[in-house]
């Protein structure tokens, strides 16, 4: 069964055609530069360009990287804040010319994704996942089951919101060493550890490609940690699946 997935990022939108048998996308994805400003217009635009992009006419799952309840967005820490309090689901249902359109926050998705087909599967106790990009997103799975939109991206570390220190913008912002990037990561994660003591850290975003530059260099950090297996698809393979959810409640329903 193929759903479309599509990842709204404070620097890309990617999406592409998801085979949830597999867990993979079904073809290449195609990715468009996240507009700035990054306002509700110009980004609803980017979604349908790269729904078009595949001719696309079923259900699609989006994500928001934010804090979103009943398809509408409650933060943009890294978007537009005219996204605040939009009904999202509404707004691209609305440009995609009527299709079924499912939002979620970004990370959650991803931690779905991960827990169903990649590093979480089967696992049990308490999971976080970290998507690491333009911010700091987080998915808190206990045995399985997610507790959404936990944000801890922007937990205080040195007075600061974490993500402006440990996230991978940070790192390049400030022109960071792998070594003194690791170090603020092991920072985050040993403080992300004494308030919830996961038995798991799944990382993912687009730095789980190269998992060999950073994990050999963190340290003192109890639990287990490894890379996100679906990497940066994870968003997507996670926003599809939350489109096929929404269909099979839908027709539940009925």
């Amino acid at each position: 069964m193929q759903i479309f997935g599509v990842d709204i990022g404070g620097t890309g939108i990617k999406g592409a055609p998801v085979d949830l048998d597999r867990g993979e996308l079904a073809q290449e994805r195609h990715k468009v530069l996240t507009p700035h400003p990054a306002t509700p217009d110009g980004v609803a635009g980017c979604v349908a360009e790269v729904v078009d992009h595949f001719g696309w006419d079923g259900p699609v799952g989006v994500t928001f990287p934010g804090v979103v309840t009943g398809g509408v967005t409650r933060s943009a820490a890294n978007m537009d804040k005219a996204w605040i309090g939009v009904d999202t689901a509404a707004l691209l249902r609305e440009r995609l010319g009527g299709l079924p359109v499912t939002v979620l926050n970004d990370a959650d998705a991803a931690g779905v994704a991960e827990m169903t087909y990649g590093a979480g599967r089967g696992r049990t106790g308490t999971v976080i996942l970290l998507t690491l990009g333009t911010g700091i997103g987080s998915a808190l799975f206990t045995d399985g089951r997610l507790v959404p939109n936990t944000e801890l991206g922007h937990l205080e570390l040195k007075g600061h919101d974490a993500e402006t220190r440990a996230s991978v913008k940070a790192k390049e912002d400030h022109e960071l060493t792998w070594e003194r990037w690791a170090r603020r990561l092991e920072k985050y994660m040993a403080h992300v550890e004494m308030l919830f003591s996961p038995d798991l850290f799944i990382l993912g975003g687009g730095v789980s490609r190269k998992p060999e530059k950073f994990l050999p260099l963190i340290d003192g950090i109890r639990a287990e940690i490894v890379p996100a297996a679906l990497q940066n698809n994870a968003g997507i393979v996670g926003a599809a699946m939350a489109a096929k959810a929404a269909r099979v409640t839908s027709a539940a329903d009925r």
